[in-house]
């Protein structure tokens, strides 16, 4: 999948994995962060990922994001 312009990917640490979403730890600012993604069931716990998101993301406590894509990989972590 191609990633526009305004896309961003942020490299992560699998922390929770549940039907619908995954709670990851940005590898950038260590901060949990849940991501909805009817993927979520492809991934497991201790898993590094890139994900691709839209930039938007909530300010809740944890902040929510929406993935455009998930990729299994070494990003950066």
């Amino acid at each position: 999948m191609e990633t526009s312009p305004s896309s961003v990917t942020m490299c992560a640490v699998v922390l929770q994995v549940c039907p619908c979403h995954l709670c990851v730890c940005d590898c950038e600012t260590h901060q949990s962060v849940l991501v909805h993604t009817d993927s979520a069931r492809c991934f497991r716990i201790g898993q590094t990922v890139c994900i691709t998101y839209s930039g938007a993301m909530t300010r809740s406590d944890p902040p929510q994001i929406t993935a455009d894509c998930i990729r299994p990989g070494n990003c950066c972590c």
